[in-house]
């Protein structure tokens, strides 16, 4: 039988470290063709937000210009951006969504 010197051998473990994905901001911005309604409904459809929380987010953006719709690693927040300017041209509103990172 042959002897091996288990002790002389060193076992490492190379431990790799997963960063969180990046998140952005989904923004929504005002104009002033695009209806209230809509803009709700949107909200409420695509980023599954209660009726009361959308109406909050519509007035943000109708009184301050924007307003952040919510925050989602990239692929999510570039498909919501994508599936509401679809969705605003299909209903004839110039209805701009962009993202940024957060």
């Amino acid at each position: 039988m042959s002897q091996h010197d288990w002790d002389s051998d060193v076992v490492t473990e190379k431990k790799t470290r997963l960063k969180k994905p990046r998140l952005f901001k989904v923004i929504f911005h005002n104009d002033n063709y695009t209806t209230m309604e809509f803009v709700v409904e949107v909200l409420e459809r695509v980023f599954r937000k209660s009726p009361a929380e959308s109406a909050q987010i519509m007035l943000r953006v109708h009184n301050h210009g924007h307003g952040v719709a919510g925050t989602y690693p990239r692929e999510v927040a570039e498909t919501k951006v994508e599936t509401t300017i679809a969705m605003a041209r299909r209903e004839g509103h110039p209805l701009m969504v962009t993202m940024e990172p957060e």
